[in-house]
């Protein structure tokens, strides 16, 4: 989609911190972290919410949560523990309807989240 931030950091348009990526995924750093680790986990395939994604069934959501799990261990938080967050619609905080995993750690993380 030629309006969407993250197809635009995908097709290297806007530049990112790329830290992990595959074939059909790609992980970056928010540029608003709100832990130490806080990286974003996209398909490269645009799906507006993590519903969308799911509906795919071609195995792209399971494709995201193990890059979220790669990152984990890449940013050494995956002994420690992690969160993998989707907000999915305007009420749960979702601002760019691109799906996308927030991959949390590096401090105590409390429960419940804001």
């Amino acid at each position: 989609m030629s309006d969407c931030l993250f197809c635009k950091i995908v097709a290297k348009e806007i530049p990112a911190e790329i830290v992990y990526e595959t074939g059909r995924t790609l992980a970056f750093r928010d540029v608003n972290p709100q832990a130490p680790t806080h990286v974003l986990i996209i398909p490269k395939q645009h799906h507006a919410t993590a519903a969308a994604l799911a509906t795919a069934d071609d195995g792209l959501a399971d494709e995201v949560l193990k890059a979220a799990h790669s990152v984990a261990v890449l940013e050494h938080v995956a002994d420690s523990g992690y969160r993998v967050v989707f907000n999915t619609g305007a009420g749960a905080g979702q601002t760019v309807l691109h799906v996308h995993a927030h991959v949390l750690g590096g401090r105590d993380l409390t429960w419940p989240p804001g």
